[in-house]
């Protein structure tokens, strides 16, 4: 199922991260393996935010997933689903 993570950092997390150079290494890290769709780095609520696409083949995937967010950055993190434009053509086009 295609996903998007919503990951809110610490600020002062972050900054230390930011401080030591290890930021972009950290979200490299946490990234990379998702094989995302999309990712998308930018504020939100005025914190740091990350916004990631990938496919979740399981649900007891999301410990492993949301974890380095948590232990690195003590981020607030969602994850909802997400439909392509095309998807949402497809649901609707279903009998109900």
């Amino acid at each position: 199922m295609r996903v998007m993570l919503k990951a809110t950092l610490d600020t002062d997390k972050a900054n230390e991260a930011l401080r030591s150079g290890k930021l972009l290494e950290f979200l490299k890290e946490a990234v990379e393996p998702l094989k995302p769709e999309a990712a998308y780095f930018g504020p939100a609520g005025g914190r740091r935010t990350c916004f990631i696409v990938f496919d979740l083949q399981d649900s007891s995937e999301l410990p492993r997933t949301l974890e380095p967010f948590f232990t690195q950055f003590n981020a607030r993190t969602e994850v909802f689903p997400v439909m392509t434009g095309e998807d949402l053509q497809k649901g609707l086009a279903q009998p109900r």
